[in-house]
């Protein structure tokens, strides 16, 4: 199975939140509201979640990527 990596384009967030509201156990936000990645690494237990999160981010600053 190919390994994911959790990244958030920190010019185009806006700082909403609702990434570290539908995926808490890769994101927790600064004293701003912006998202902190505190797992990059994607399991296969979480990757429905995080696809869920990278559709619905307002500004489409959440991204997966495969991993090398």
């Amino acid at each position: 199975m190919t390994m994911m990596e959790l990244q958030i384009d920190p010019i185009a967030c806006d700082g909403a939140g609702l990434c570290a509201e539908l995926l808490p156990e890769h994101i927790t936000l600064d004293e701003w509201g912006y998202p902190i990645v505190e797992l990059r690494q994607v399991t296969a237990e979480t990757r429905r979640h995080a696809h869920r999160a990278v559709t619905l981010c307002p500004k489409l600053a959440l991204h997966l990527s495969r991993q090398a």
